[in-house]
């Protein structure tokens, strides 16, 4: 079995010559998948002095962070987790706090987050975190986070940034590569600002247990007379996840890929009813709960990929995001109710068309229709980036438009999961580029991507529901590069549907900007312009009618025509 993430620890505080210690700690060490997705949090406080709830400010920062963060998605990336956690414990103290400052809650804050083979910092205050590495002579000791104080004279100086101060909070974050045999040294200016570098890496040097060095450390503080609590922790990191590709391929391929299937079969108690898609990549079948009754869609891989182990996890990792999503414009993923025998999914059946047929039917839609349309869409699409995903994939063919008015968003094999990323494995992820003409241009020359990502795929779906066609043509191809991104043009969606207000257009125009910079930064303003004219889209021009009146009629009688042609076809079926 792969080897899992292993810490051990070192804890000791004292309250000095203070009447009581107002500096706190704590760490949690999960025992189960929580270690791998959202790994090991330790941390550290220390109460201002001057405040008279210093001691409740610190330990509800500590007690708070390590319950509310292992609470966040673990689709959600250690800094979104942190940087949220904090935020709302930041308000807390803020509202618990009395205007006067003297009654405040404040406290500095330190939090070491330990995921996969990376150690994540945050950090506001003048708490301290090291990392010493017992390599080499003496060893190597470096301070991980830098004070924030501001020194008016060599006696006196004040906290520039602290928990409970202020309702902006500004934390400093970082990351760094772990290597087994690290040790981090988490300490209180009570401590630190006694002892210096090469004390502490001396200390460092024993070959006692954890304990002790941390014991020695407090002890040897107080001995130089530090005039405030001293706390230290230390955090040693034992164990690294394994990265032996063997032993992952191994546990990818635990579960056989199903046997070829037909109507009638079944399979771990669902009953095949129907072939729904079949592709090279995969299969999608309508199936009977033979317990229950109740129907089901069920997915399974395609033989042609049993040892490729990036699909494998892919396929794993498609199951893994729907279950964690809950929304009434998302396809659901469910719980499978009995032990599965073979590599497969379970979603819920629906009835309806796709997208791709909708626009076939609807040559010359309502706009007002369109933008219902794509309010549900967006919903959808808010519940994956609400998860930190991005769906990547977002096309005509992976909307479902079902028979009582719903808008299902299906196929998560190209989502990209934030919190996932951060788990190191030899499996070599690649960067799957959706379909040509949908994908975002900054996907094609080889960049991450981000909300905008999306953003344009939806531009592209709402100006394809208005005018049956897409809003480059064919000019976005995967052998883009900067050179010819800045030689493509936008077709006006007037063109096409001469029924289409100028600011509608802009609105198009803006969503599917080919750099990412210039689109726009969420759905909420995408959509607003899709509903409202926005001035900023009518300068210095006129009507296509005004414009050029033959053009607008040939393009009015080519779109009746086609709107004819299509109900006639239907008709015939």
């Amino acid at each position: 079995m792969p080897s899992q993430l292993k810490i051990s620890l070192g804890q000791s505080s004292d309250k000095g010559i203070k009447e009581r210690n107002e500096d706190f700690y704590g760490a949690y060490l999960p025992d189960d998948s929580t270690l791998d997705t959202k790994g090991i949090a330790v941390a550290i406080a220390d109460g201002m002095g001057s405040c008279a709830n210093a001691q409740e400010a610190s330990e509800h920062c500590v007690k708070g962070f390590l319950n509310d963060y292992f609470s966040t998605p673990e689709t959600w990336s250690v800094k979104s987790s942190g940087a949220k956690v904090l935020t709302a414990i930041n308000n807390w103290l803020l509202s618990k706090g009395d205007k006067d400052f003297g009654n405040g809650m404040v406290t500095t804050f330190s939090a070491l987050v330990l995921k996969s083979t990376t150690a994540h910092i945050f950090h506001v205050g003048d708490s301290r975190i090291y990392r010493y590495r017992p390599h080499g002579s003496g060893g190597d000791l470096e301070q991980l986070t830098a004070d924030h104080r501001v020194w008016i004279s060599q006696e006196k100086n004040y906290l520039s940034r602290a928990m409970g101060i202020d309702f902006h909070l500004d934390i400093d974050y970082k990351t760094v590569a772990m290597e087994t045999g690290d040790i981090y040294i988490m300490t209180t200016d009570g401590v630190h600002d006694y002892l210096g570098d090469a004390e502490i890496k001396q200390l460092m040097q024993s070959s006692a247990s954890l304990d002790v060095i941390a014991d020695s450390i407090v002890a040897r503080a107080l001995e130089a007379k530090s005039h405030d609590n001293v706390t230290c922790q230390l955090v040693r990191v034992d164990e690294l996840p394994s990265q032996d590709a063997n032993e992952v391929f191994n546990d990818l391929t635990r579960l056989p890929f199903p046997p070829p299937m037909g109507p009638g079969m079944t399979i771990d108690g669902y009953e095949i009813l129907d072939e729904i898609h079949a592709s090279t990549t995969s299969q999608l079948y309508k199936v009977r709960d033979k317990e229950t009754g109740e129907l089901f869609m069920m997915k399974t891989p395609s033989v042609n990929y049993a040892d490729d182990p990036a699909y494998i996890e892919r396929f794993y990792m498609e199951e893994w995001a729907g279950k964690r999503i809950d929304n009434d414009s998302v396809l659901r993923i469910f719980e499978p109710k009995r032990q599965r025998n073979f590599l497969y999914f379970i979603m819920e059946y629906i009835e309806g068309k796709t997208l791709k047929d909708w626009i076939r039917e609807n040559p010359l839609p309502d706009i007002h229709e369109v933008t219902e349309l794509t309010n549900k869409i967006i919903a959808g699409l808010r519940a994956f980036h609400r998860m930190e995903m991005l769906h990547r994939d977002l096309k005509p063919e992976n909307i479902m438009l079902t028979s009582d008015g719903q808008v299902k968003i299906i196929d998560f094999g190209s989502v990209k999961i934030a919190g996932v990323q951060e788990i190191s494995t030899p499996v070599e992820r690649l960067e799957l580029l959706g379909t040509k003409n949908y994908t975002a241009p900054e996907y094609l020359l080889g960049m991450q991507g981000s909300n905008r990502s999306d953003i344009f795929s939806l531009g592209v779906l709402v100006y394809q529901m208005l005018t049956g066609e897409l809003p480059y043509g064919d000019q976005l191809t995967r052998k883009l590069n900067w050179r010819t991104l800045n030689k493509i043009k936008y077709i006006s969606a007037i063109n096409y549907n001469p029924m289409i207000p100028l600011w509608l257009d802009g609105a198009l125009e803006k969503a599917v900007k080919t750099d990412y910079r210039q689109r726009y930064d969420t759905f909420s303003e995408f959509f607003y312009d899709l509903t409202h004219p926005n001035p900023a889209f009518m300068k210095n021009s006129a009507p296509l009618l005004e414009r050029n009146p033959t053009r607008f009629w040939q393009i009015t009688s080519g779109v009746l025509l086609a709107g004819n042609l299509a109900w006639l076809l239907v008709w015939l079926a």
